[in-house]
C-alpha cells in the first residue's frame, strides 16, 4: 500500500441523505433491538419503554449540542478536538479515548451476534457455539475493514444497501405488531411513566443501557471531513437520525412488552426480535428478522469503524497517539494505517472474548461497560457547547434553550446515570469501562511530555470562528507547501 502523510481524507464525498443514513445504521436499530432489550428488561422489566423514552430526551440535548459544536469546528475527531479546545486538551484526549475504547469493544460485542444470527439461519444449535460465532463474525468484521478501507463512496454504497433492506424489514413487522391480536398481556400506558421502575438507581441502569441502544448516530460528526456542506449537514443528520431511530425502538419495545412472555425473553437473550418475529409471522418471521439483525450488526459494525478510525487519524494527525496514525493512502483516501491498528486488536479481542464465556454474557458485560464510555464523552460535549457559545446565548432564546440549556441538561445527565449506576454494575463491566478509560491515561501523559501542539490549544469560541487546517514541518513529514495552502476563517466559517 502506497500512502502519503500529507493528504487530508476526501472532502464532499456524502450528501444529505447520504449522512442521514449513516446516522440511522450507526445506532443500528435491529441489532440494539434483538441484542439489548433482554438486557434492558432484566434491568428495569416493563418500564424499558419509559428508559428508552427518557433517556431519549437528554440525548437530544446532546445531538444538538454536537449539532451546535460542528458549526465552528470541523474535525474527523469530533468530540476529542472539541472538548480539547474548549475545557482542556486532557479531557478533550479523555473524551477521543472514550470513543476509541467503547468502538473498539464493540467490535467483539457486535460481532460475535452478526456470527451467531448468520449460523441460525441454517442451524439453531450452531448459534448457540461462541467459538463459531466469533469465528464468523470476525469474517464479517474483515469484510467490513475492507469496504471502510476502500473509501468513503464505496463504504456509503455498502451501508445504503444492507439498511436499505434492514429498515424495509422493520417497517413491516411494526405494521404488523400493530396487527397483531394474540398477546400475552395488553398495553398498558404506565410503561412510559415512572412507576415501574425500581427505585433511582433502577431508573439510572435503565437509562444507561438505554444510552447503548442511541449510541453511534454521532458518526455523521466523524465523517465531518468528508461531506459536503459538512457544517450544516453532520449536526441536521445526526438529529434526524436520532428521531428516527428512537421511534422504532419504542414500537418495538412496546411490541416485545405485548406480544412475548417474560419467560420468551429471559431465554431468547441473545435473540429477542427473531421470537418476536416467528409470533408475528409463523415460518418466515423469525428468519426475516433474523436478516435484519445480521444486516443491521455488519452494517453497524461499519458505521462503528469509521468512528474508532477517523478518531485515531485525528490523534495520529495531532501526534497525540503515534503519527502513522494520521496517514491516508494515497489511492482510496482513507486513514488506511488506523484501520489495520484496528483490525488487528479488534481480532485479537474476538480470542481473547471467548474466555468471557456465552454470547449473551460478552453482550451484557460489553454493553454495560460501553455505557459508561458514552456517558463520559457525550457529558464533556455538552459542557463544551455551553462554553464554546458562552457569549451567544443571551443573544436569542434558541440559542439559549437549544445551544445552551438542553445540552447541559443532557449532559448532567449522563454524567449522573455514570455515577449512579456504578453501584448496580457487574466487576466485569466496572473493569471494562473504567480500566478501558484508565489505559488512556499512558499515551496521554507521554504525547503531552513530547509537545504535541494539541496540547496548546486555539480556544473554540463561537463568537469568533479561527479555523487554520492542519499544517506541519518538514520533521513531520508535510512539506512546507502545505502552509501555504492554509486558510484562516473569521467570522461565519466557510465549508471545509
Amino acid at each position: 500500500m502506497s500512502n502519503n502523510r500529507g493528504r487530508g481524507l476526501q472532502a464532499n464525498v456524502l450528501g444529505t441523505f447520504d449522512t442521514v443514513v449513516m446516522a440511522v445504521a450507526g445506532s443500528a436499530p435491529a441489532y440494539s433491538i434483538a441484542a439489548t432489550t433482554a438486557v434492558l428488561v432484566g434491568a428495569v422489566g416493563l418500564a424499558s419503554p419509559a428508559a428508552l423514552l427518557y433517556c431519549a430526551i437528554p440525548m437530544l440535548g446532546i445531538a444538538l449540542a454536537f449539532s451546535y459544536l460542528s458549526r465552528i469546528d470541523t474535525n474527523a475527531g469530533a468530540s476529542y478536538s472539541w472538548v480539547g479546545r474548549t475545557l482542556h486538551p486532557f479531557l478533550g484526549f479523555i473524551s477521543g479515548w472514550a470513543l476509541v475504547v467503547s468502538a473498539t469493544i464493540f467490535m467483539v460485542a457486535g460481532s460475535v451476534p452478526a456470527g451467531s444470527m448468520t449460523l441460525s439461519l441454517f442451524d439453531e444449535g450452531l448459534a448457540d457455539n461462541t467459538a463459531l460465532s466469533t469465528a464468523v463474525g470476525a469474517g464479517w468484521f474483515l469484510v467490513m475493514v475492507f469496504v471502510v478501507l476502500g473509501g468513503a463512496r464505496l463504504t456509503v454504497r455498502a451501508q445504503l444497501l444492507m439498511s436499505g433492506v434492514e429498515l424495509a424489514i422493520l417497517a413491516v413487522f411494526a405494521v404488523g405488531a400493530v396487527l397483531h391480536t394474540d398477546n400475552a398481556r395488553p398495553f398498558d400506558w404506565s410503561w412510559l411513566g415512572f412507576s415501574h421502575f425500581d427505585g433511582v438507581s433502577g431508573f439510572a441502569s435503565g437509562a444507561l443501557i438505554a444510552a447503548f441502544y442511541y449510541w453511534g448516530w454521532d458518526v455523521t460528526s466523524n465523517l465531518s471531513e468528508e461531506t459536503k456542506d459538512s457544517r450544516r449537514t453532520t449536526g441536521f443528520a445526526g438529529l434526524i437520525g436520532l428521531g428516527i431511530v428512537f421511534l422504532l425502538f419504542e414500537v418495538f419495545t412496546i411490541a416485545v412488552n405485548v406480544i412475548l412472555s417474560t419467560e420468551q425473553i429471559q431465554e431468547n437473550e441473545a435473540n429477542v426480535l427473531a421470537v418476536l418475529g416467528e409470533e408475528i409471522w409463523p415460518g418466515w418471521g423469525g428468519k426475516l428478522l433474523i436478516v435484519s439483525v445480521m444486516l443491521s450488526t455488519i452494517a453497524t459494525l461499519e458505521t462503528t469503524l469509521i468512528q474508532v478510525t477517523r478518531s485515531l487519524f485525528a490523534m495520529g494527525r495531532d501526534r497525540t497517539m503515534p503519527g502513522a496514525l494520521g496517514r491516508v493512502h494515497r489511492r482510496w483516501n482513507t486513514p488506511w494505517v488506523a484501520i489495520t491498528v484496528v483490525g488487528v486488536v479488534a481480532l485479537g479481542m474476538f480470542v481473547a472474548s471467548n474466555a468471557l464465556g456465552s454470547v449473551g454474557d460478552i453482550l451484557s458485560d460489553a454493553i454495560a461497560a460501553i455505557g459508561l464510555q458514552i456517558a463520559v464523552y457525550y457529558g464533556l460535549a455538552g459542557i463544551a457547547v455551553v462554553v464554546a457559545y458562552r457569549k451567544t446565548l443571551l443573544k436569542s432564546p434558541s440559542n439559549f434553550f437549544f445551544g445552551g440549556l438542553w445540552p447541559f441538561l443532557g449532559a448532567l445527565f449522563m454524567f449522573w446515570i455514570f455515577v449512579e449506576s456504578l453501584g448496580d454494575l457487574s466487576g466485569a463491566s466496572i473493569a471494562i469501562g473504567i480500566g478501558g478509560l484508565a489505559v488512556g491515561l499512558i499515551p496521554m501523559f507521554w504525547y503531552w511530555r513530547q509537545g504535541s501542539d494539541y496540547y496548546r490549544p486555539a480556544k473554540l469560541d463561537a463568537s469568533r470562528v479561527v479555523e487554520t487546517d492542519y499544517i506541519r514541518d518538514g520533521r513531520d513529514g508535510y512539506d512546507a507547501a502545505a502552509a501555504e495552502r492554509a486558510r484562516v476563517h473569521e467570522g461565519l466559517p466557510t465549508d471545509f
